[in-house]
């Protein structure tokens, strides 16, 4: 393999991407010296389009300060290929003469290298490197990006705990997760002892109902003074719809070009601000959308994260020598390890938080999830208990 390999990132950005980019590309020319290495501009659209840039031209110290940076350096793409799709893709990697492919992305990702591993017939080399803050892909303890954004959501309810605590009220944030819990249940890794927040925990692997919602609100109101709420945008209720899909009228709802509820916009904050001040009236409420803040902020690079990130592109290199495959984080009971596993095993799949995560009944963490969290976000800041 030395030829030439091609990288690209896809989907949504996250503050320890570019390690992995960068792994790869310093990897590469360690190991085939003389391979050229070409950074897909935009993802599967820069092959589409034979847009790339020359990564083995870049001295390594401007490399290195790229895979400190947040957000896709190569520019990223909500592009999801069907076959017709993916032989355009494959068309354009045989145009650019590329004996590899390393994707690096999440679910989505993992799914467009299935496709084309089938249909390239083992003349190229596909991998997926793993990449969501969201913490679902298969086969995987968790993925890149995960720990440096629950490290952010971690921190910022601790911080609002403490400012509930001073002027009490209802606070209800709404964490990004589509299909899976992991980033939203990170809320509570910080907490400071049973009193703190969040004391409301809601996920998308369990049906939300607004009327107990205001009930669980009222009830923490009775016994804390004040109630904070860490809500996923991708809670649904028991028909399996999206909350806002309940919440806000058919004709106002917004959508992406895949034709998915727009979930983490102004409709759900406004939706649950008007649900608590019908339920609850005459309480203190805010409803935040911690929006995208928290998968690329520069203020929440979490060293362990970057250095597994750069691990897993380092991996990637491997995994194509081998003909192609998935790269996995796993945990073998004392540190995190990298394994490769076949493509259908992570393509298009969804890993869900286990239900032992969660108490039965209530919705808060059970010592399972915490001790889950703790192990991957333990205490960053020592914080003095409050008087109030």
């Amino acid at each position: 393999m030395s030829g030439t390999f091609v990288i690209a990132q896809g989907g949504g950005p996250t503050a320890v991407i570019n390690q992995t980019m960068v792994g790869a590309a310093l990897e590469i020319r360690k190991r085939h010296p003389g391979a050229k290495v070409l950074g897909s501009i935009h993802g599967v659209r820069g092959i589409r389009d034979g847009n790339y840039v020359d990564l083995s031209a870049i001295p390594e110290d401007r490399l290195r300060l790229i895979a400190a940076t947040p957000s896709s350096a190569l520019g990223s793409t909500r592009d999801k290929p069907d076959d017709a799709y993916c032989e355009i893709i494959l068309n354009g990697l045989k145009k650019a003469g590329a004996d590899a492919f390393i994707y690096i992305g999440g679910n989505d990702t993992s799914g467009t290298q299935q496709i084309l591993t089938d249909a390239a017939g083992g003349k190229m080399a596909f991998v997926h490197a793993p990449k969501t803050i969201d913490n679902d892909l298969e086969e995987n303890d968790h993925t890149p990006g995960f720990i440096s954004a629950a490290e952010f959501v971690a921190g910022a309810f601790l911080s609002v705990d403490l400012d509930f605590r001073a002027l009490p009220g209802i606070y209800v944030g709404i964490v990004m997760g589509r299909h899976a819990g992991f980033l939203t249940a990170a809320a509570a890794a910080w907490q400071l002892d049973p009193d703190s927040g969040p004391h409301l925990v809601y996920v998308p692997e369990r049906p939300f109902s607004a009327a107990a919602f205001i009930d669980d609100v009222r009830a923490t109101l009775d016994r804390h003074k004040r109630c904070i709420v860490a809500v996923s945008e991708g809670v649904s209720t028991a028909d399996g719809k999206a909350l806002v899909e309940s919440l806000v009228p058919p004709d106002k709802l917004e959508r992406d070009a895949h034709g998915n509820v727009k979930l983490s916009g102004s409709d759900l904050p406004a939706a649950l601000e008007r649900a608590l001040a019908e339920g609850l009236p005459g309480k203190r409420a805010r409803v935040d959308a911690l929006g995208y803040m928290p998968r690329g902020y520069v203020g929440a690079i979490n060293p362990v994260d970057a250095q597994e990130a750069f691990d897993a592109g380092v991996f990637a290199v491997a995994v194509a020598e081998q003909g192609g495959g998935s790269v996995a984080l796993q945990y073998d009971g004392k540190k995190t390890v990298l394994n490769k596993v076949p493509l259908k095993n992570v393509a298009g799949k969804t890993r869900h938080m286990p239900d032992d995560f969660m108490l039965p009944e209530v919705n808060q963490l059970s010592d399972a999830g915490m001790a889950y969290l703790k192990r991957l976000v333990p205490e960053k800041y020592k914080v003095g208990k409050p008087f109030v």
